[in-house]
């Protein structure tokens, strides 16, 4: 049984035990950075889904327009709201639900099913078997790039692997030496070039490093773009043709990277950013300092880009690969046990 399929047993009563069951998907560790991380967002949507119920009286355009708010603003999207109210609709004309209970379970179902409505990208980074992985780091200045560089480095690191870092965003001052501070702390060596040189003669270094030395993650931080400039995104693209030709498979995920609590900017961001580049993956920062997380859900519905992390504090082992089941429990915790 899947954990969606217990989300809704666990808010119809049907199992007693289903909360330590969802516990017990990951360890303790995990499961208490989610809680803990999205404690803004669940409070924020558990409260403004709570207070559709306040004196509820009957379903209404009044109930439906008051949903469509709470959805709003949770910061789930315009789109995705009005797909998910016209699905709580439906589904409370098709079985006639009047009773608060019944409407609040229908609530929390047809968000799941709304988030389950296409296949779930892989939130699991694309493997070179012929060399090393490599992934290239995109994202606007001020969105935690060069920290998420860092971060992953530090994860996979963890779990075994050999790591090697390239400060390749030679145009931001600081960057190299931010990025030169993650490894020394980190102790994952660094391919750097010198301040305003070419990016991809640091590319060209560090693929020839990674493949001589046998890593087996190449980790590429770029310079701050957006598809507006030219210039930067012509020098993007030179980088890209560089590695396909020097690495076997050539590169095996664009991580696009994004401030959660810039909100639904994050999401038009997203969309720019697609449009210029094929975006493999996405790494949502500071969803632990939002009360908008809804945005996980928006960017679900709106884009066919799988979300790979998602930063829940400030410590290296905070930065968690998705995992998007534990991610709609946290979301939805409250409100199931809400009474």
């Amino acid at each position: 049984m899947g954990l969606f399929d217990r989300i809704k047993r666990a808010f119809t009563g049907e199992d007693q035990v289903v909360k330590e069951e969802l516990k017990k998907k990951d360890d303790e560790i995990v499961f208490d950075t989610y809680d803990k991380g999205l404690e803004k967002t669940r409070k924020n949507f558990s409260e403004r889904i709570a207070s559709l119920f306040t004196g509820f009286r009957e379903i209404d355009d009044d109930f439906y327009d008051d949903l469509e708010e709470a959805f709003i603003g949770a910061d789930v999207g315009f789109n995705m709201t009005i797909a998910i109210t016209d699905a709580i609709r439906e589904a409370i004309e098709r079985v006639g639900a009047t009773k608060q209970e019944d409407v609040k379970r229908i609530v929390i179902e047809e968000m799941v099913n709304i988030y389950e409505k296409n296949e779930e990208g892989n939130t699991a980074i694309n493997e070179n078997p012929d060399g090393p992985t490599v992934i290239l780091f995109v994202g606007v200045n001020g969105v935690g790039k060069t920290t998420s560089v860092g971060k992953i480095g530090y994860n996979l690191k963890q779990a075994g692997h050999k790591v090697l870092l390239a400060a390749a965003d030679t145009f931001r001052a600081g960057a190299i030496e931010q990025l030169n501070v993650w490894g020394e702390r980190l102790d994952i060596p660094v391919v750097t070039g010198k301040a305003k040189s070419d990016p991809a003669a640091v590319v060209y270094d560090a693929v020839k490093k990674a493949n001589e030395e046998d890593f087996d993650y190449l980790l590429v931080d770029t310079a701050g773009r957006l598809q507006t400039k030219a210039n930067l995104m012509q020098e993007l693209a030179k980088m890209k043709r560089i590695i396909e030709r020097e690495n076997p498979n050539g590169i095996q995920e664009v991580f696009l990277v994004l401030d959660a609590t810039t909100g639904q900017n994050a999401l038009i961001q997203a969309k720019q950013f697609n449009e210029a580049t094929e975006i493999t993956g996405l790494v949502l920062t500071k969803l632990d300092g939002t009360a908008k997380g809804g945005v996980v859900l928006s960017i679900r519905y709106e884009l066919d880009i799988p979300v790979k992390y998602i930063g829940l504090g400030e410590k290296a082992t905070d930065l968690q690969q998705f995992d998007p089941e534990q991610y709609m429990y946290n979301l939805v915790s409250d409100v199931i046990e809400q009474k």
